[in-house]
This record gives structure tokens, sequence and C-alpha cells, in this order.
């Protein structure tokens, strides 16, 4: 996904077998970062994943602080367009 600033990063969606949903992210372009966050907001994962910031973003100091992340502070995560068949775990 391109940010409104210019910067490209990468977002990743998971879903479990009960329907949750959880998203993660990488502005290192690190597909294991992301899904490893990803899978732990659907609480597919005990240990919350630790993040060192890379572009001082509001979701990387919300995701540090522990405060949920806003997601539609980027146009762009709006316009991704989910595939409805996603695998689950």
């Amino acid at each position: 996904m391109r940010l409104a600033s210019g910067e490209e990063m990468l977002v990743a969606r998971v879903a479990t077998a009960q329907g949750k949903v959880g998203y993660g992210f990488s502005f290192r372009l690190d597909a294991t970062e992301a899904r490893h966050m990803a899978e732990w907001e659907a609480g597919g994962r005990a240990e919350r994943p630790r993040y060192e910031p890379a572009l001082d973003h509001p979701w990387e100091k919300a995701w540090i602080s522990g405060r949920p992340v806003e997601w539609q502070l980027e146009p762009g995560f709006a316009r991704i367009a989910w595939l409805s068949g996603t695998a689950t775990f």
C-alpha cells in the first residue's frame, strides 16, 4: 500500500476459523512481521510481536503504546480490496 506521504508499506490480514479478523503492517515490507502482528490481533498468537518503528507513523506509535491502530488514518487502507475467500487458521 502507498501511504499518503508517498512511502510504501505492507499490510496483512488474517482470519480465524471462528471469524475473527486481524490486521498487521510493516514499513520495512516484511511479510512475516505484518503477518505475526495480524495473527496476534486476531487472537491466533499468545505473544504480542515486538515492533521497532521505521517512520514514526501514527500506526507505529499506536502499536508500540498498546493502543488500537486507527487503520482509517491512511486513505489507502480503505481502498484495499480484500478477497472474501481468505484462508483461515
